[in-house]
């Protein structure tokens, strides 16, 4: 059974008949009319077993958790006797296998203390159903006699958000009907002030489609846009998942219901007579369209998750219409719920055909797209990462993303004597005022403090002649000590070197020893330098000052008047981090030749393209000559895991050079972007064709390729340099990449950003 889905949520029919008589109900107005041949209520027998089978499922696939949904029906027409047994037999059931979380959705008639007190004692949450104000809910809940519900109901959601009882409300459900006003009906839910509001669109398929008063294809998407603007006015007084799950979705993240998205569904529905159905909406589509031939006594959960209609919702992105598949917002509605999907085939819902006829696009279609698009047009601006606009906002983000993987590796170097006694020195640097912050500060943003910790964390991602990470403590301790000296801080740092030499970050190279040595040492601040102590050896200071030969500096470069120095970095051990090797350390010769080239490089990007040459200053903190000369390109190169690091080939001229400085900020800036915010989702499951490659490509190669080539089309057009057609290949990869579905909201922004970018160019 490897590689099948694991059941989370379970539907437990307790009770199969209703109090009310609504009209819009999928169980008992709807085309499966199967609830007719099944026991009223439960049997002991039937809840004993679901519970042991839900017990081993949870022991077999090791589930922390498991969710079981008490329904109907009307659940409440159970008995309180027959919902303590459920309770009972589940917490014994599962107890010390999974945590039990027990819900009810009920429409709240027959809600009262003594099933509240039960309830309480057995951590039941519970749901009510409600459409909104009396005229909305009038609309389909009424009884049988046509009496109104909604008093009743009120009184329910009263009681249940009274002391002690409070904590068991989770919220309320709202089908949707769109002859109902919007604002009345939110306004009434608000007033109730659930934890949360589920709005659901009504049952339909193409055989029997969703009431449209207007016959207009959006009715619904209009009417839950209503509901949105006034949600907005009104400050999101309460949750609503529909539109939390929108932007979750928008923003690359998961969806947050079954309704939506493409998040395999994980539950399975327990009849009263103790069959086991797929997930309930299916009773719309046609008799037996839920059935699996299974039940509790005779099958395990596993041969469930196996049956072919269960399979067909696991399938993510394939389990959806070709249609659906080309559109941009199906990341977000996911093809809608799996049911309204169905259209009866050629012989009918019963023939063998039967399957296929999910494979279509939803009912609701156009209501779900304009719906997506209403609700990201109207929040994008706010949705979108500041880290997209606001170089500070990135470089605030970039540095805590550095010291969140460094708290990580922290945390699995427990018993590291030699790592504790380092990391007990950062945090008195860190305490020590306003001066020990920065110079912290200016450690963990090195480029290659990242590169370091990525290596220690994740060895195979790093490159074959990264160094090893045993020496972390190594690292850690000379950190350390590069942030005392920055600071000027009283504080001793030892530091552990090997091979004769440590490296400072951001400071420069040591020499202790001869090569092969290894050995301790502590270094200071001290007056305006630095100093070190081996034992059994005097003290000597070494830095920017003392003329030390074992002392070699990091170099820097000023890319202009009013610009921060850059490192030019070739010393640090974890510099490699490049496609290419980088260069060893350079003779003060040839560092003045590449400040010289580098300095001719930037004064022609700020004669040619002043905008792209600003921005690409922006971040950068660390240059690293590379081996070798310019490739056909002579793009620049980005280091793994290291912001703020650009490699560039030190025997390229100066044309090359500035080409690499332009194209290697791109790449590194929006390397650095998609570190800390979500520019797509579902990075390969779409291939898109390329205007520079031979075969489609990902998406998150597109928008790197389309980034990179708006800049060098500027470059281009400003230096007389440029290819025939490069325009319009960039203008067709935008509009590939305007109609992605993997785009997040910021994403899509990007893409804009793109567009004003080339139509300056153009200009």
């Amino acid at each position: 059974m490897t590689g099948l889905i694991a059941f989370r949520e379970i539907v437990l029919k307790v009770h199969s008949r209703c109090d009310l008589a609504c009209d819009h109900c999928y169980v008992y107005e709807h085309a499966d009319q199967s609830w007719r041949a099944r026991p009223k209520v439960i049997s002991p027998e039937v809840i004993a077993q679901t519970a042991s089978r839900l017990a081993e499922h949870a022991r077999t696939h090791a589930l922390p958790s498991v969710t079981v949904i008490l329904h109907g029906g009307e659940p409440l027409l159970a008995g309180t006797a027959r919902l303590r047994l459920v309770c009972e037999e589940f917490t014994r059931a599962l107890d010390g296998i999974a945590a039990l979380d027990l819900r009810m959705h009920t429409n709240g008639l027959q809600l009262s203390r003594r099933y509240l007190d039960l309830f309480a004692e057995f951590g039941v949450s519970v749901s009510v159903s409600l459409d909104g104000d009396r005229a909305a809910n009038d609309r389909h809940r009424r009884f049988a006699d046509g009496r109104t519900s909604h008093p009743l109901v009120l009184a329910a959601v009263d009681l249940l958000r009274t002391e002690p009882y409070r904590h068991l409300y989770q919220g309320l459900l709202c089908t949707i009907d769109v002859a109902n006003d919007p604002v009345a009906v939110l306004d009434a839910l608000v007033e109730l002030a659930p934890p949360r509001v589920d709005f659901l669109l009504p049952h339909a398929t193409w055989q029997t489609p969703p009431v449209r008063p207007d016959e207009a294809p959006d009715t619904y998407a209009r009417w839950l846009l209503r509901v949105f603007d006034h949600w907005e006015r009104l400050g999101r007084p309460v949750p609503v998942r529909l539109f939390d799950s929108l932007f979750s979705t928008l923003a690359g993240g998961p969806s947050l219901t079954e309704s939506l998205g493409l998040a395999p569904t994980d539950l399975v529905v327990v009849e009263t007579d103790g069959n086991l159905e797929q997930v309930d909406s299916l009773k719309s589509a046609f008799e037996g369209a839920a059935a699996t031939g299974f039940n509790v006594f005779d099958h395990p959960f596993d041969l469930v998750a196996a049956h072919p209609g269960v399979r067909a919702r696991q399938l993510g992105l394939a389990g959806v219409s070709d249609t659906c598949r080309r559109c941009p917002v199906v990341r977000s509605c996911g093809g809608g719920l799996y049911t309204h999907r169905y259209k009866a085939g050629p012989e009918g819902p019963s023939g063998p055909e039967a399957a296929g006829n999910f494979d279509n696009p939803s009912v609701y279609c156009t209501d779900l797209r304009e719906l997506v698009d209403g609700v990201e047009g109207r929040t994008s601006t706010r949705a979108s990462a500041p880290e997209l606009s606001d170089p500070a906002e990135l470089a605030g983000s970039q540095e805590q993303l550095t010291r969140d993987l460094l708290a990580l590796l922290n945390d699995r170097r427990t018993g590291d004597s030699e790592w504790e006694r380092a990391w007990r020195v950062l945090g008195a640097v860190e305490r020590a005022g306003q001066a020990g912050a920065a110079a912290l500060d200016a450690v963990l943003a090195h480029p290659f403090t990242r590169t370091w910790v990525m290596a220690c964390l994740d060895p195979g991602q790093q490159g074959p002649d990264a160094p090893p990470a045993a020496g972390a403590a190594r690292r850690l301790t000379a950190l350390a000590a590069a942030a005392v000296l920055r600071g000027g801080l009283d504080l001793p740092a030892e530091v552990v070197y090997r091979d004769g030499e440590v490296y400072l970050p951001t400071l420069g190279l040591l020499r202790l020893g001869e090569p092969g040595t290894e050995g301790r040492a502590t270094l200071r601040a001290a007056d305006g330098g630095y100093a070190v102590r081996e034992q059994g050896r005097p003290e000597h200071r070494f830095g920017p000052a003392a003329g030390d030969a074992r002392w070699q500096p990091v170099r820097t470069w000023s890319p202009g008047p009013d610009a921060a120095p850059v490192a030019l970095e070739d010393l640090d051990p974890h510099r490699n981090c490049f496609a290419r090797p980088p260069r060893l350390r350079l003779g003060a010769g040839e560092a003045e030749e590449w400040r010289e080239r580098l300095d001719a490089a930037w004064a022609l990007l700020h004669a040619s393209v002043p905008g792209f040459a600003r921005a690409a200053a922006t971040g950068l903190t660390t240059l690293t000559p590379l081996a070798g000369g310019p490739r056909a390109r002579g793009w620049g190169e980005a280091g793994r895991h290291g912001p703020g690091a650009l490699g560039v080939p030190y025997a390229a001229g100066v044309a090359e050079t500035a080409l690499a400085l332009l194209t290697g900020r791109r790449r590194a800036g929006l390397q650095a972007l998609t570190e800390v915010a979500d520019l797509y989702a579902l990075d390969g499951e779409w291939q898109h064709p390329s205007p520079w490659r031979e075969h489609p490509v990902p998406v998150s190669r597109l928008l790197a390729d389309v980034h990179e080539r708006v800049a060098v089309e500027a470059y281009r057009r400003a230096t007389a340099t440029a290819e025939p057609g490069g325009l319009d290949r960039i203008n067709r990869a935008l509009d590939r990449l305007s109609g992605a579905a993997e785009l997040t909201s910021t994403g899509k922004r990007l893409v804009e950003q793109l567009r004003w970018e080339l139509k300056a160019v153009d200009a």
